[in-house]
């Protein structure tokens, strides 16, 4: 019994990896981006509100995490420029260690000043962490973020439609523009 759950699990990874390559076409991205975006709003008005000064919105609804010991990530998304799709980023990663199974989380990235957005825009494969450092917001009581979070020139929501998760980081991740 005790060697059936890693086989399992293994098997379970292994067959997601494939999923991970399919790229979706740019409309079911848009609707995708669309149906992220009223779930996080649903979750945290202060999100709403902290998106609604950005200058441009990044949004992954769907990244894929799997690993046994190696694992690796992706997802694609839309970026969103006075409310409309701009372009079409593809998220990526990897790692090496302690990690078995299968994740599915989604991430908005708020870009809040034109200078960090242009950056972004005009980067050949942009990392988190390297080419822009990410705030991670956490939501407080009441719904408020934290004050100093809303100063920071890039917000980094993680949720899923389970709500918000916490203590999760992007650094690392690399974001490239798609070709759609």
């Amino acid at each position: 019994m005790k060697l059936r759950l890693p086989r399992t699990l293994l098997v379970a990874c292994l067959a997601a990896v494939p999923l991970l390559g399919v790229a979706a076409s740019s409309d079911e991205i848009d609707a995708r981006v669309r149906e992220a975006l009223a779930n996080l709003y649903q979750t945290s008005s202060a999100a709403k509100e902290l998106a609604g000064k950005a200058r441009g919105l990044l949004v992954f609804p769907r990244i894929l995490k799997g690993g046994v010991g190696i694992g690796g990530e992706y997802g694609e998304g839309a970026l969103l420029i006075g409310g409309r799709t701009a372009d079409y980023y593809s998220i990526r990663s990897a790692s090496i260690g302690f990690q078995l199974g299968i994740q599915e989380k989604s991430v908005a990235i708020l870009f809040m000043d034109d200078a960090e957005l242009e950056k972004f825009r005009h980067s050949d494969g942009w990392k988190a962490g390297v080419d822009g450092s990410v705030a991670i917001a956490s939501i407080g009581a009441g719904e408020s973020i934290d004050t100093e979070t809303t100063r920071k020139p890039i917000i980094g929501f993680v949720f899923s439609n389970k709500g918000l998760m916490y203590n999760l980081a992007l650094e690392g991740s690399k974001i490239t523009r798609l070709s759609k």
